[in-house]
């Protein structure tokens, strides 16, 4: 009977590997790894030589247009490594974030080396409002879960400087110098009712679209808008950037304080390849024109070292 039954088995495991149905088989987690899920104090699984770090956003309560959403719904944020050339790892990941938490992250990761390659949005009408960065690096396991731990050891203990229920407005339009702010930038800007707003093509990047020049008209540019008076003012805008300068001009933007709210594409099939990234920032105007012309000092070619 015994027999019968092993045999019996053996011929199920047979036909299901024909037919491509067995699961895949948990691999044992080598000791790098597990050195990094140490270091992190998170759980994660290896398999498909993949180390899967889990960093789940359990503590927060999210709804989604009336829906209540648990964490797997879309909420489970992630790190994963795998080896690549020589000595060194390539990290991959997405972390969600609230919004008092997506800056203070974005600079712990690039204060450590790592790069940010977007932060963008996956639902509409969510509380609270929830958002997804993708992250990259390359090091040792060892050292790369070193470079992203002050990152991760932020989310879910930033404390919120916004309150829940928007009051008046605190800063309103007034009369900004605007030739101080021009001269400041290198570059004139237009005047819209109470927005000055200070526009710089991207030319030297040479696009061409079906044989069409894409310009800054057609959306290759570079700008600023400002609102407010010479001492309270905030300052909006979008870069323009090639890959090479993504890690470039963020590094600027957070080292003066400037806030990035998106990072994504406009354009697809170009070449080269086009990356958008928004911003906001609150200050005198002075102050916020020099940030603005710090970030665009790094576009094109020789820019200057970063401070």
């Amino acid at each position: 009977m015994k027999k019968r039954i092993v045999i019996a088995l053996a011929a199920t495991y047979a036909l299901s590997v024909a037919f491509g149905s067995v699961p895949a088989q948990a691999q044992e987690m080598p000791k790098q790894y597990q050195g990094v899920l140490d270091t992190l104090g998170k759980k994660g699984d290896y398999k498909a030589k993949v180390l899967k770090v889990n960093i789940p956003r359990s503590d927060l309560t999210v709804t989604v247009d009336g829906v209540a959403t648990p964490t797997p719904f879309g909420f489970g944020g992630w790190l994963a490594m795998t080896k690549g050339e020589g000595a060194r790892d390539v990290m991959m990941g997405d972390l969600v974030l609230l919004e008092d938490e997506v800056n203070p992250v974005m600079s712990a990761l690039l204060d450590n080396g790592l790069e940010v390659t977007a932060l963008h949005n996956h639902f509409f009408f969510d509380e609270p409002r929830i958002f997804y960065m993708h992250v990259m690096g390359h090091a040792s396991p060892a050292d790369l879960a070193k470079k992203v731990k002050p990152a991760i050891d932020l989310i879910g203990h930033v404390e919120s400087t916004h309150p829940k229920i928007p009051g008046t407005a605190t800063l309103q339009p007034g009369k900004i110098d605007t030739a101080k702010i021009a001269k400041i930038v290198g570059h004139e800007g237009e005047q819209n009712g109470d927005v000055y707003k200070i526009t710089v093509g991207r030319d030297d990047l040479k696009l061409t679209d079906m044989g069409a020049v894409i310009n800054a008209r057609m959306g290759l540019n570079t700008w600023a808008a400002f609102v407010g008076n010479d001492q309270s003012a905030a300052v909006a805008g979008d870069v323009a950037m090639i890959e090479d300068e993504v890690p470039r001009v963020l590094r600027t933007l957070r080292k003066h304080g400037i806030n990035v709210v998106a990072i994504h594409h406009h354009m697809t099939g170009t070449r080269p390849t086009i990356i958008f990234l928004h911003y906001w920032g609150k200050g005198p105007a002075e102050k916020l024109a020099r940030d603005f012309k710090a970030a665009l000092d790094q576009l094109g070619e020789n820019p200057p070292p970063l401070k």
